[in-house]
């Protein structure tokens, strides 16, 4: 597996510019109260917005782990069927604020950050909606490589109602 940071920014990379991107869609709220530890783990990735670091991307997957300070090591992974090859993007994941709220900030590259907002999450911990900073990023992640219809209902509704254009939605292939 290569590592291609430039290639490749999945589930928790939003927003990541020239400059710090931290912020929140207008009208969204991250989830409280949150437990990292329940958040931790592997994720796939079930839609998200097309954009260049995920371009051509499918099979992708996000794990997070606790790293010894306390911020969360971000293992962005997937598969490039156009270049035939893995790509991986390690980043780390920090609280905006207090811990008990899903708001964080996550870097790849160097002192920049983008903004990962949990915006909803199941009482189990297995599916959840992400939004960055602008109606420009937009996750659905699941525990399973696929996502319930009445979950995936309720997430496009929530997503379209806070201004998103869920029809631009990329459903990712998990095989």
């Amino acid at each position: 597996m290569k590592t291609l940071f430039k290639s490749f920014f999945s589930v928790i990379g939003a927003a990541i510019g020239l400059t710090s991107c931290i912020g929140i869609v207008e009208g969204a709220r991250p989830v409280k109260p949150f437990n990292a530890e329940r958040y931790l783990g592997k994720w796939y990735e079930i839609a998200r917005f097309n954009f260049r670091f995920e371009r051509n991307l499918n099979n992708t997957t996000a794990t997070y782990t606790l790293n010894e300070d306390g911020s969360i090591k971000v293992n962005n992974q997937g598969y490039n069927y156009v270049k035939k090859e893995w790509s991986q993007a390690i980043g780390k994941a920090k609280f905006v604020g207090d811990r008990t709220e899903a708001q964080l900030k996550v870097s790849f590259f160097g002192p920049f950050y983008g903004a990962y907002n949990v915006i909803a999450l199941d009482n189990d911990y297995k599916y959840a909606l992400i939004v960055g900073k602008n109606l420009d990023y937009l996750w659905i992640l699941s525990r399973e490589k696929t996502l319930p219809e009445d979950i995936k209902q309720q997430y496009l509704k929530q997503a379209h109602d806070l201004g998103f254009d869920v029809d631009k939605l990329i459903w990712v292939e998990h095989n």
